[in-house]
């Protein structure tokens, strides 16, 4: 640890890479010889320009996107997703197919619900607590889009192959495995990721916009809920959380110069599962709680033999700099989130620990 810096495994806002951390501190006051900082420049700047458009930049060559894609910034979360896809494509009486694999699912089902959209929810995994990601799925041809989450931060599972949707575009919710991975975007039309998890800070939501879809969209719909106009101004038809957008920059530059790019990154992020997982399988005092086949790298959540002894658990580990442990409040249990952040050696410490409190227990 440097500086009594925990190794930190919160679910969200999370872990971001040290260097990126050391960049900003070290321009925050002085951004690129601007005498202010990166809070305080116009995002009508010369400065500004260079840091979106290198972010877009450095997604479009990390995920391999051709012209026929938008980059886009927009503010309100991944929540707000949940509403603008069903508004912006399913006009004209359009219906979409969504998969239900856990609370965000059911979040962005009861949004389209809520509008009053024609959708059909075509597979679940509700009937087994949301502890897998379904299988053998028969989707409508005529959908405007299959909505799915890719990764499920509160039960722990993960799409590990994506669905043969039978050229039915996907619109996935990436906010927890955006970037940890390579990415085949032919098979989606959207996909959209809440910054704070992996790539950045929380208020700005990474969109990926196949520009084909914007042909399904309607101009009757309030002008800041429209992908048209994000794509249209370069996220920039209002003013847009820049400092947000600048650490994104600075993540992307982090994992294609420094990491090496999505392959090496998913490499390591293997790595780092698969040493706390086998951890955990090897042992009678510790239990995972996703089916193994569904398994997520990017949020362990596992059970200890009593509540009682989670609690001292969390407790015990924050006392040992090992922080975030804690499940989320509506399912309990404990949670180690290895986003790309979170480093080898944190999950070297956070075995190391695990080993002794099961000794001492």
């Amino acid at each position: 640890m440097i500086d009594n810096r925990i190794f930190n495994f919160n679910a969200g806002p999370a872990a971001l890479p040290l260097p990126v951390l050391q960049e900003i501190q070290s321009s925050f006051l002085n951004f690129d010889g601007s005498g202010m900082s990166i809070i305080e420049i116009s995002h009508r700047s010369s400065w500004f320009d260079a840091v979106i458009n290198d972010a877009v930049e450095r997604t479009k060559r990390l995920l391999g996107l051709d012209d026929g894609f938008h980059v886009l910034f927009v503010q309100g979360g991944a929540s707000l997703q949940f509403a603008m896809a069903p508004m912006n494509f399913l006009t004209n009486g359009r219906s979409a197919d969504y998969i239900n694999t856990g609370t965000w699912s059911t979040k962005a089902i009861n949004e389209a619900k809520i509008l009053h959209k024609n959708y059909s929810v075509v597979a679940s995994s509700e009937d087994k607590n949301f502890s897998y990601i379904p299988k053998d799925i028969s989707f409508n041809k005529d959908a405007a889009y299959v909505h799915i989450t890719s990764n499920n931060t509160i039960k722990g599972t993960q799409w590990h192959a994506f669905p043969d949707t039978n050229g039915v575009p996907i619109v996935a919710d990436m906010s927890s495995d955006f970037m940890s991975r390579p990415l085949d975007m032919d098979k989606f039309g959207m996909v959209y990721a809440g910054a704070q998890k992996n790539i950045g800070p929380s208020g700005v939501c990474m969109v990926i916009l196949k520009k084909e879809m914007l042909d399904l969209a309607t101009d009757e719909i309030p002008t800041m809920l429209r992908y048209a106009t994000y794509a249209s101004k370069n996220s920039m038809y209002n003013t847009p959380p820049c400092f947000g957008i600048y650490t994104i920059q600075l993540v992307l530059k982090w994992l294609e110069e420094t990491v090496g790019g999505l392959e090496k990154m998913e490499a390591h992020n293997i790595a780092k599962g698969k040493m706390l997982y086998d951890f955990i399988n090897n042992s009678d005092f510790y239990r995972t709680t996703a089916a193994p086949d569904s398994q997520s790298l990017m949020n362990v959540t596992f059970r200890l033999p009593t509540e009682e002894l989670e609690k001292t658990f969390v407790e015990k580990a924050t006392a040992r700099g090992l922080g975030g442990l804690k499940g989320h409040r509506s399912v309990g249990g404990c949670r180690a989130s290895l986003y790309n952040a979170t480093t080898m050696e944190a999950v070297e410490a956070l075995v190391n620990f695990m080993q002794t409190f099961e000794r001492e227990n």
